[in-house]
């Protein structure tokens, strides 16, 4: 069989520059005895670097170069169409017990799944080259910030690495030469891309991930989703800080005030698109700035929470994104971008299914076969990909790059909900939003998992990311509110809510600048809202409206309790409690019970 990974042969003064901490080299050392590289390449993130790279991943066709006038220095990836998403049933939290990795996460034992593992990669990388890459997730000078080096077999990685993670040198320098320093050693091997032999295992004591038979970013960018999140979480825990699935945006007064607020939602429910907002033309003189779309690291400062972004650059969906959902997002990736199972136009452009305009007559769609207008299937996949520089983002928050991070005056939690769930509404205290965030859910699609409008209980949007007991994390997070002596405010928002002819009652996108500009007002003091049994509400009247074209009976609706809807979701809140077999802390236990007795007033 051809190998998918032939091995390049770099120049002098390229991919030789080795760290000079012993235990990363004989790591590396062990590595490359397992898997038998044809050659070892250093990465050290460097430009020359990356055009020697870039050249490589097109000669060997694992890159196609884009049209330099329409998408400047930027090019097209496709995977094997049987590696196109994230694979939850092959991930594996392996600790000592099965009751440290909890009712949520799929568990292996740890010296089972590490000889596995070998097994797989021994001579793994034979006739490949091995690309070590120095990378740290933070700010270089944050107190959060950290180390990891990733090994793989794979150029995709190595250049999609260098855009979403600080690389090379930087990462070094912070490491230094102490072979005891704190750094995460992930390995990654596409073997033969077989779904069979597809495996993504973290290894939380060891800080290790072990990731193969995977060629698609969120299986291999092992910064991503596994250190950031699911080995990020663990050692948040034991290190009195938080790892968390959230963007993080800062809002600005035409007066100068300035807040930053925190956000999780799940997959599907507009996470790139709230991080990127532009407020409509009513709200003229207010800003909205982007310090992070996916993931917010935080810790606990003078009674408050600063957050940091640990990424350095964007992995979004591609499809539906346009200049009418998201205009940031669009100028975000009309250059220095990778992207990855999008449709190739004949003028060498990128299309993809939303894109503004109407569809090429002609195309080579995602699996590499003609496409027109007329065929079945799509041009590009549901969830083809692009990776671009955060610095590309015209939203981009000053104070990204903000060592100590910024602080956080909200936190918000949503999900896709047809009903029951309001358009806005507040908790009524830190506890009682760990409730809230703990219980919230989301609708499937079709795409996801074959059943349509599914409610699917995904807490503070960690169901697949949280790296140990699912009810410990909840502890951890009362345990953080109990630490705070001036805690954002928590609130959860529903921009999907539909009407009774099936049609969303909210327009979404810009316009939800009118709910976080009342998120705002209630943190800076506003009393305009109305006590509920759920929380704090606002009436129709204490949400700026003015020039938007949604009839007042809508905006009811929206801001709505339905008694027997929410009798339904009292139920879906005990069953999944109960699902998790003991774990809940009695705190949300009693935070139940609270609603429902507000319920029965």
């Amino acid at each position: 069989m051809k190998d998918i990974a032939p091995a390049i042969s770099p120049p002098a003064g390229i991919g030789d520059t080795k760290p000079t901490n012993q235990a990363v080299l004989d790591w590396g050392h062990e590595v490359a005895l397992l898997t038998k590289p044809e050659n070892i390449f250093w990465c050290d993130g460097s430009e020359r670097e990356n055009n020697f790279l870039l050249e490589q991943a097109d000669r060997q066709n694992v890159m196609i170069k884009l049209n330099a006038k329409k998408v400047p220095r930027s090019y097209l990836h496709r995977s094997n169409p049987n590696d196109v998403a994230r694979v939850e049933q092959f991930t594996f939290i392996c600790t000592p017990t099965k009751e440290e990795a909890g009712p949520t996460n799929n568990w292996s034992e740890p010296a089972e799944t590490y000889s596995k593992l070998q097994n797989l990669l021994k001579g793994a990388m034979r006739g490949r080259t091995m690309f070590v890459i120095p990378y740290i997730m933070g700010p270089p000078d944050s107190p959060l910030t950290k180390v990891g080096f990733e090994i793989t077999d794979s150029i995709y990685v190595v250049l999609s690495m260098r855009i979403m993670t600080r690389m090379g040198a930087v990462a070094v320098k912070r490491l230094g030469n102490d072979p005891d320093a704190e750094w995460n050693r992930g390995v990654h091997s596409l073997l033969d891309v077989d779904p069979a032999r597809r495996f993504i295992c973290h290894f939380p004591q060891d800080n290790a991930i072990i990731s193969v038979g995977s060629g698609y970013g969120g299986n291999v960018l092992l910064s991503k989703k596994c250190l950031a999140l699911r080995i990020g979480s663990y050692l948040a825990r034991r290190q009195g800080w938080m790892a968390e699935h959230m963007l993080i945006l800062g809002v600005e007064s035409p007066q100068g005030r300035k807040h930053y607020v925190a956000a999780a939602f799940p997959s599907a429910c507009g996470k790139t698109n709230f991080a990127m907002l532009i407020p409509p033309k009513h709200f003229r003189g207010w800003k909205v700035t982007t310090v992070g779309d996916d993931i917010a690291w935080m810790q606990i400062r003078d009674g408050r929470l600063f957050a940091v972004n640990p990424e350095n650059g964007y992995f979004g969906v591609v499809p539906g994104t346009s200049y009418k959902s998201n205009p940031n997002a669009m100028k975000s990736i009309e250059h220095d971008t990778l992207y990855t199972n999008v449709a190739l136009t004949d003028d060498g452009d990128v299309w993809w299914e939303g894109k503004d305009g109407p569809p090429p007559a002609h195309a080579i769609d995602w699996r590499g076969n003609d496409w027109t207008p007329d065929s079945k299937e799509k041009a590009a996949h549901p969830n083809s990909r692009f990776a671009t520089p955060m610095r590309n983002n015209p939203a981009l928050d000053a104070n990204v790059e903000k060592g100590e991070g910024v602080p956080i005056s909200a936190l918000i939690f949503g999900g896709r909900r047809s009903d029951t769930m309001p358009l806005i509404f507040q908790a009524f205290d830190w506890e009682h939003g760990v409730y809230i965030g703990a219980t919230m859910a989301s609708e499937t699609t079709a795409a996801a998992t074959g059943a349509v409008g599914q409610v699917r209980r995904d807490p503070m949007a960690m169901l697949p990311f949280c790296g140990y007991n699912i009810g410990d994390y909840f502890r951890h997070w009362l345990k953080v509110g109990k630490c705070l002596t001036s805690p954002p405010l928590i609130f959860n928002v529903n921009w999907f809510r539909k009407g009774e002819d099936g049609k969303f009652l909210w327009p979404g996108f810009g316009d939800n600048m009118r709910v976080l500009k009342w998120i705002i007002d209630r943190c800076e003091g506003s009393e305009a809202a109305v006590e509920s049994p759920i929380g704090w509400l606002p009436r129709p009247d204490d949400l700026d409206l003015a020039e938007l074209n949604v009839p007042h009976k809508s905006v009811v609706e929206l801001l709505g309790i339905d008694h027997e809807q929410w009798q339904k979701e009292l139920a879906g809140h005990q069953r999944f409690f109960e699902s998790l077999g003991g774990v809940v802390p009695d705190e949300l236990l009693r935070q139940r019970e609270k609603l429902a007795a507000r319920f029965s007033e």
